[in-house]
């Protein structure tokens, strides 16, 4: 599986949605504070852009020493139609200062995040990751493709996600039997190099199952290749 430090950058670096909180900002803005665009540094630190007149910036100077404590918080949805369509939270809280000269074009500022404490809440389960780790931490190479993969996979595969029912449960548990029965409909709801996550819903349940690849993928072909092999297990079982 994916470490905590993976999982938590992977949803800081990509197509999740972002908000940042100051604590004690006042006046309280109105709407979510969302970057304009973000991204990590070698060294752990998560950079911001946002407008320069916006509320962030001018509490970012405002502060004593121009640093301003701050959250950043990431909600990852699931790019398809799903029940229970959050898959996944993750927390960067630390220290908010101001990059001199740093803005990519006219009327912004970037801003700098130094974590602080780092933390994740998603299909997985919870844990926090010391800084370094997040530091040292790769993104999942596949998350770039994540979003095409599931939908094509929701689109044009259905009834083959659906086959994966039958290898459900290692103690033979399948859509003949058990829990696995009742379910009447499959969603492909995560991917990442190590497997496919998939939702089983149906009148009385819902339930996810993990179906591994035979070994970790690092790029689309892989992915598309894995895939393949657990269509034909699942068509054999």
């Amino acid at each position: 599986m994916p470490s905590a430090a993976e999982r938590a950058r992977t949803l800081v670096e990509n197509n999740s949605s972002a908000a940042l909180v100051i604590p004690g900002l006042s006046p309280a803005p109105g709407e979510p504070m969302t970057p304009l665009r973000r991204s990590v540094g070698p060294h752990g630190d998560v950079f911001l852009l946002f407008a320069r007149d916006s509320a962030v910036v001018r509490a970012v100077e405002a502060a004593p020493d121009g640093e301003a404590a701050a959250v950043l918080e990431i909600t990852d949805v699931a790019p398809v139609a799903v029940p229970h369509r959050i898959r996944g939270r993750a927390w960067v809280a630390g220290w908010l200062t101001l990059v001199p000269g740093g803005a990519f074009e006219a009327g912004t500022a970037l801003l700098r995040l130094e974590p602080g404490e780092v933390s994740v809440d998603d299909l997985w389960g919870t844990a926090l990751v010391e800084p370094d780790e997040f530091a040292a931490a790769e993104a999942d190479p596949l998350a770039g493709y994540e979003t095409e993969l599931l939908q094509h996979l929701a689109a044009a595969h259905g009834a083959e996600v659906g086959l994966l029912c039958a290898l459900v449960g290692a103690d033979g548990t399948s859509c003949e039997g058990g829990v696995a029965r009742r379910a009447v409909a499959a969603v492909p709801l995560a991917l990442d190099r190590f497997g496919l996550r998939v939702r089983f819903s149906g009148d009385d349940t819902t339930f996810d199952a993990r179906f591994d690849f035979p070994e970790p993928v690092t790029e689309l072909d892989g992915a598309r290749r894995a895939m393949r092999t657990l269509f034909e297990a699942a068509r054999e079982s």
